[in-house]
């Protein structure tokens, strides 16, 4: 599929990712000018009516949706046997590749990337559309961090709260919901119980239920309870581990009501996990939603923190009851205490305590935040392209590391966005200086360079290189290059030259761009001394300029007379020129012909002799040529 363009428009550059169904690649859309990813069915599929219908299914289901947090689909299309879906390209990470390489995620991140799914999930379930497959793989993270939801291969649309699979078990087994284990009636909360699930896993670094079969993962989600988050991480505040196990009931009935509900639980949770100097509270916090949670985490005796919801919940937060006066009087303490502790927190300015700043350089850049957090610290980020630390990393620290400095002192990390993107620029039929220029001017280097003969091409111009424009790179890639060594050696067919003295053919091969290769002598008493008997390669072969033929050539009888054309042209000069032909032989040396001519005249004489034959030319007493027959 590399360099192939579907329908003349979308360019395929590179393989990003594919699943069983389908390839992903990264393309250039030619009439927009940018990046897009392409979702190809396998080949062995597009006879298959079933993954074919299934293929477009997913098209159709996410192009009626718009959010931030779900990827964009452009466009759908067939061409010449390959079904194709184009998507929004994102440059970035799978949710799996950052648990895999983090977890267990720090609770803040945690919370955010689960709230940003669900406000995506709260989107397509507003337009009747379940995703069905929640799970890290299908969570794309931007460089920026945004939340990407992607793959509507199996997602269902409803016309109610729930709809009938007729027994078809769908999902991935790690992260689907008992129902779908069942193969019955999904609904909006089995996203809300795989989305449970991939917050389950990005708390402990682990999902909920293993085994060594698909079918006994299943049976685990059907039967089992999963081990207590706070078991597994103990950090982890009791109001999340509510969170999770209420979206995680095996009951669809006591679950959250709607994926809304479970996003009001997560504001909630994100205003309690900001620190106190920054915690916000509203009026509708107090006591209903609050109360349970302040009472857990203050150490105060409480019946079971995580109770069975009513059918007519709202929140796992609000179940609490309480009248008027000892509403007004909760209210009044809560507020004295959040006054006081404000003051506290801005007492710290004037604190003598003294803090040696941690080292967090090379750290991502939330554990980063939370370890100078935890020692009194303050944080401040800026970010800064770098081609040596991963996107996320803490590039550098100000205070350094090691330095003693007074508490709540603001501590500046610069955090990494990679290696800085640029495009790669189109240098073909630029020439070599003009397109090393070019690449040095982009950011770029110069890697491999090559040389062909290309029909058509001036030579020393770029005719290939890769990586092609407009693919998108990181800054000091390097990019190789195919110079033109120009039009190539021109063909044509060789004549016959048997029969002809060898001595007659040089002009003729000159003329032809051929070279003289071997001679053999070949006694023979058919042909004068000389003669061309044959030729390598034979006659009416095509042969490109610069080919060397060989010969081989009728060598004498002992003793028999040897006889040659000696032909002459006269050089320029004087007006009338000496010209003598000395013929030396076994018979010794003597002047064959002796006369006077005029600069370009031609003369052609046949001298003879026996043995070995050497002839000499001399114009004006200086030897023009000389030849052996």
């Amino acid at each position: 599929m590399l360099n192939r363009t579907l329908d003349d428009r979308y360019t395929i550059l590179e393989r990003i990712g594919g699943g069983g169904m389908a390839d992903v690649y990264r393309a250039h859309d030619k009439l927009l000018d940018r990046s897009v990813a392409v979702k190809v069915l396998r080949p062995q599929f597009t006879d298959d009516e079933e993954f074919i219908s299934r293929f477009r299914r997913e098209a159709q289901a996410a192009a009626k949706l718009s959010h931030p947090n779900i990827v964009n689909i452009y466009d759908v299309g067939f061409d010449e046997q390959v079904y194709y879906i184009i998507m929004e390209y994102i440059s970035g990470e799978t949710l799996k590749d950052k648990i895999d390489r983090e977890a267990p995620l720090p609770v803040e991140t945690a919370v955010r990337i689960a709230m940003e799914i669900a406000e995506a999930l709260e989107h397509a379930h507003q337009n009747n559309l379940i995703h069905c497959d929640i799970k890290p793989h299908n969570i794309l993270i931007t460089r920026s961090g945004r939340v990407k939801v992607t793959d509507f291969g199996i997602a269902r649309a409803v016309t109610s709260s729930t709809m009938t699979n007729s027994g078809t078990i769908i999902g991935s087994v790690h992260y689907f919901s008992p129902e779908q284990a069942k193969g019955t009636s999904v609904g909006a909360k089995s996203d809300i119980y795989s989305l449970g699930v991939v917050l389950y896993e990005m708390l402990s670094g682990q999902v909920p239920f293993a085994g060594e079969s698909p079918i006994s993962i299943a049976l685990k989600h059907l039967q089992e309870e999963p081990k207590p988050l706070r078991e597994l991480n103990a950090t982890i505040p009791p109001l999340i581990e509510a969170i999770v196990v209420k979206a995680m009931h095996k009951e669809p009935v006591a679950r959250y009501t709607d994926i809304g509900e479970m996003i009001a639980d997560f504001k909630l949770a994100q205003n309690y996990l900001r620190d106190d100097h920054t915690r916000r509270l509203s009026h509708t916090d107090f006591p209903t939603q609050i109360l349970p949670t302040i009472s857990q985490e203050a150490g105060e005796t409480t019946a079971n923190p995580v109770r069975q919801p009513h059918n007519n919940s709202k929140s796992i937060l609000n179940e609490t009851k309480l009248s008027k006066p000892w509403l007004l009087g909760i209210l009044f303490l809560v507020l004295l205490g959040s006054a006081v502790a404000a003051f506290l927190g801005f007492g710290k300015f004037w604190s003598l305590n003294e803090i040696t700043v941690p080292d967090v350089v090379g750290k991502q850049v939330d554990t980063a935040r939370n370890i100078l957090i935890s020692n009194n610290l303050r944080v401040s980020v800026s970010e800064a392209f770098s081609d040596k630390v991963p996107a996320g990393q803490v590039v550098s620290q100000q205070p350094e590391a090691g330095t003693t400095v007074k508490e709540q002192r603001t501590i500046t990390i610069v955090v990494s966005k990679g290696g800085e993107i640029t495009v790669v620029p189109d240098l073909r039929g630029l020439n070599r200086r003009d397109a090393e220029l070019q690449i040095k001017n982009s950011g770029l280097k110069l890697g491999r360079v090559d040389e062909q003969f290309a029909e058509g091409s001036q030579a020393d111009t770029v005719i290939n290189q890769n990586p092609r424009p407009p693919a998108q790179v990181t800054k000091g890639t390097t990019i190789d290059i195919v110079i033109s060594k120009g039009t190539g050696p021109k063909k044509l067919s060789l004549p016959d030259f048997q029969g002809s003295l060898l001595s007659t053919v040089a002009t003729q091969l000159e003329s032809l761009k051929l070279k003289q290769g071997k001679i053999t002598e070949t006694a023979n008493d058919k042909y004068p001394p000389g003669t061309i008997i044959s030729q390598n390669p034979p006659p009416a072969t095509e042969v490109t300029e610069g080919t060397s033929i060989d010969f081989s050539v009728a060598k004498g009888v002992p003793g028999a007379v040897r006889r040659a054309v000696v032909q002459v042209t006269i050089p320029d000069g004087p007006a009338r020129q000496a010209l003598q032909i000395v013929v030396t032989d076994t018979n010794g040396r003597r002047v064959a012909y002796e006369g006077t001519h005029k600069p370009g005249e031609r003369i052609e004489k046949t001298v003879e002799g026996t043995g070995q034959v050497r002839v000499q030319v001399y114009v004006n007493e200086k030897l023009l040529q000389e030849q052996t027959i």
